[in-house]
């Protein structure tokens, strides 16, 4: 092809394998930061609440350099849920009822399951957390973590902590409408595991408040504004966290000012 076109061999690899210009090297980087503050707010956020994040965290670039980057990206912000009809294909999503209706308190553990995904920084890019936390004590009864946000992530995480927990009766599970939640491999993963589906109320994120509560604590406790080298040192900071802090050393409010594992040790319920 290149002798078709009149073209030196050497200087059409040189060409596809140019480094990258300095703008392009910076417009990565601040793109990373901008799918951060997109993620971290549902999706919801337009170019001016993004810009205001990256400000935030002592950034100058314009709101039109962000604007240009978001939707070179296809980010944009939410400005309502309704779809017009005959746009859009694929299989339709299955969405369960809000079963669970804010009742955050139940009187058992096992009754009562949440979970939700979060996305942690690195410098080999998104890693991406689920967890599953059992409402009675608020410990985090299962985990996953994975470089790509698909349902594996989802279902990994619900199929540790039916290991974990290994419940003889059935027990409702309460998510958001994600993707991972809608799906049919999410859908056929908890008729399996004797598990009953609840999700929020579309755009609703107080409906999966003891999720997003525990991801506030993580980010602000543990992660706050560092970036981790790799994902394997995320991984296991985040691990730490989970296991060697905040199930058996980290004092929580709803479970009497003790450790979520230890409130549960006590035994007060039938």
């Amino acid at each position: 092809m290149c002798h078709a076109l009149n073209i030196q061999r050497s200087g059409f690899y040189a060409w596809v394998n140019q480094p990258k210009s300095c703008r392009a090297i910076e417009d990565d980087r601040l793109l990373g930061l901008i799918k951060h503050s997109w993620l971290e707010s549902g999706c919801v956020y337009g170019y001016r609440k993004v810009t205001s994040d990256l400000r935030d965290l002592g950034e100058t670039c314009s709101k039109h350099r962000v604007a240009r980057l978001m939707q070179q990206e296809g980010l944009k912000a939410q400005v309502g849920y309704n779809k017009r009809r005959g746009m859009y294909g694929g299989k339709p999503a299955l969405v369960a009822d809000n079963l669970l209706d804010r009742a955050f308190s139940p009187a058992t553990p096992n009754q009562s399951w949440v979970t939700d995904i979060t996305y942690i920084r690195t410098h080999e890019g998104w890693l991406y957390l689920a967890v599953v936390l059992d409402l009675y004590s608020r410990a985090v009864v299962g985990w996953s973590m994975s470089s790509r946000m698909e349902s594996e992530l989802v279902t990994q995480a619900l199929l540790a902590a039916v290991w974990r927990r290994k419940p003889k009766s059935e027990v409702l599970i309460h998510s958001d409408q994600g993707s991972q939640f809608t799906g049919y491999e999410w859908q056929d993963f908890l008729a399996e595991h004797n598990l009953k589906p609840s999700m929020s109320r579309r755009g609703n994120c107080h409906d999966n408040a003891v999720a997003e509560s525990f991801f506030q604590l993580l980010k602000r406790e543990r992660v706050k504004k560092k970036i981790y080298r790799t994902r394997e040192k995320a991984r296991a900071d985040i691990f730490d966290y989970i296991e060697m802090f905040y199930n058996s050393k980290r004092k929580h409010s709803h479970a009497g000012d003790m450790p979520p594992l230890a409130y549960e040790k006590l035994g007060n319920y039938n």
